[in-house]
């Protein structure tokens, strides 16, 4: 049960494992792209192409699809990133309950976005928790961790590392469920990932410059982190902090050193709206910003 890129590697690991995979569950196919045409998940799109049924429901509260999710009499349902809610019918149904992948240390960043989470607020270590499904949210009993440093890399590369990390440590849990009890989550220690508000992703120079800097990684290289410059947004995917002074938002020289409240930041990699990613120096090879130029 799984729906982004996140979800992948686990699925790719249960089959290669010799897993016998009853059903596929992922979020409805949702419009993208400039036609706006209906696009399956990509665990949906890995599913198919391994022609694995794929079942996804709008809601798992109805007693038919539980019906239909008891029917498949699995020993145990996989979770990843999935996106809806299991009710306790659902959480009950297989033998061994369901046990979810999440891409964080519990009970630190619980929710949502751990990964963007764990990154603004500057951790320097983060993981995955193989835990037992609970009705709480995220709060079930451990069965087993991995730990991997954040080390300046985005969301987009601790997505992938994390993704993997998961789906080895999946199989270790289910190799030897007895060899991996249940251990309760600490009560100290709690943090909740809230869902990623697109407005967070507007680059705030009232902050440190390496606050920004982690503006920047949490939202590479999506949504993105941006700023204004006359009523167009630029896109900042890569950034790095620098010595410099001055009001924040301002820059002060005309290689796009930003001012922070403490602090500078310059753009290494950037995107103008319907362009190309590109380094610093091609932007302003086609787009001067001088220095004194106000950002928003």
């Amino acid at each position: 049960m799984g729906t982004p890129d996140f979800a992948v590697p686990a699925l790719v690991a249960l089959v290669e494992a010799g897993h016998e995979i009853a059903c596929v569950y992922s979020q409805p196919p949702r419009p993208a792209g400039r036609g706006k045409q209906l696009q399956p998940s990509p665990v949906q799109r890995e599913a198919e192409a391994r022609g694995i049924a794929v079942r996804h429901p709008v809601s798992l509260k109805g007693a038919e699809e539980q019906a239909a999710f008891a029917a498949l009499n699995a020993d145990v349902a996989i979770v990843a990133a999935y996106g809806l809610i299991l009710p306790r019918a659902v959480l009950d149904a297989p033998r061994h309950g369901c046990i979810n992948i999440h891409a964080s240390l519990l009970p630190r960043w619980r929710g949502a976005a751990p990964i963007q989470r764990a990154i603004l607020a500057g951790d320097t270590e983060t993981g995955v928790t193989i835990m037992q499904m609970e009705a709480g949210l995220d709060t079930g009993p451990m069965l087993a961790e991995v730990r991997t440093a954040v080390d300046g890399k985005t969301a987009g590369e601790l997505t992938a590392e994390l993704a993997e990390l998961g789906g080895r440590l999946l199989l270790d849990v289910l190799a030897d469920l007895p060899a991996h009890p249940p251990r309760l989550q600490p009560d100290d220690g709690v943090t909740y990932a809230a869902k990623i508000d697109k407005a967070e992703s507007r680059l705030d120079f009232t902050r440190a410059a390496a606050e920004v800097e982690r503006q920047v990684r949490a939202f590479a290289p999506a949504p993105g982190a941006f700023f204004e410059l006359d009523g167009e947004r630029y896109r900042v995917l890569a950034a790095e902090v620098v010595n410099g002074s001055g009001k924040p938002g301002e820059t002060l020289d005309d290689q796009l050193t930003i001012a922070c409240a403490e602090s500078a930041i310059r753009p290494v990699l950037i995107q103008r709206a319907g362009r190309p990613v590109m380094d610093r120096a091609a932007l302003l090879r086609g787009r001067a910003i001088p220095a004194g130029t106000a950002l928003a």
